[in-house]
């Protein structure tokens, strides 16, 4: 991608270059038009609320410090998405939640189907219950799923947030999708609608 023949680097640029001239105001646009993107990923990724708000601030401290270095090379949003997942990453691993929280989860994995339970449910209900289970599931998953089907990124874009090969975020996102819909069907029988 190149600068010429997308305009989103072109309002990137200018952005870019307005705060590194000293517009603060030009940086609070940057945080208006990434906040949603960032907190989806913060709110998936990290399940404790008094670390969200600080890891939030700390993104944008590392976006504002870096943006001297910004390339060009992907969305600008794209970018700070990636900050914000690594930073996020970083508090986990630290944590040293992540790995826990996968091999829990895919020890617990049921191997029934959830066709049937998803015919019966309304959709309103299907909203709520899906928001529920997915929040249940390890945070790279869950931001994996956000990024796809929610902020509907590719797989690009998301290798270029997370860093990781394009085939390990479709293998996660298979093993997310595949241990949603065995939660559902082993919470959400029939019966129990």
């Amino acid at each position: 991608m190149t600068n010429s023949n997308t305009g989103y680097h072109e309002a990137d640029k200018y952005l870019v270059d307005s705060v590194l001239k000293g517009n603060n105001a030009a940086f609070a646009a940057i945080i208006k038009n990434t906040e949603a993107l960032v907190t989806q990923i913060v709110f998936k990724m990290i399940s404790n609320p008094g670390s969200r708000k600080d890891l939030a601030q700390d993104i944008y401290i590392k976006a504002y410090k870096k943006l001297a270095g910004f390339k060009f090379q992907c969305k600008l949003s794209t970018w700070i998405a990636q900050i914000a997942y690594n930073t996020c990453f970083d508090y986990l691993r630290k944590k040293q939640l992540i790995l826990t929280d996968i091999l829990h989860e895919e020890k617990e994995m049921k191997t029934t189907s959830p066709d049937e339970t998803f015919s019966v449910l309304q959709q309103k209900e299907l909203s709520a219950i899906l928001k529920k289970e997915i929040d249940l599931l390890p945070p790279i998953y869950q931001t994996l799923i956000t990024l796809y089907h929610n902020e509907e990124m590719s797989y690009i874009e998301i290798t270029e947030i997370t860093g990781l090969p394009e085939g390990t975020v479709k293998s996660y996102l298979f093993r997310a999708r595949k241990m949603l819909k065995n939660n559902l069907s082993h919470h959400y029988q029939k019966e129990d609608i």
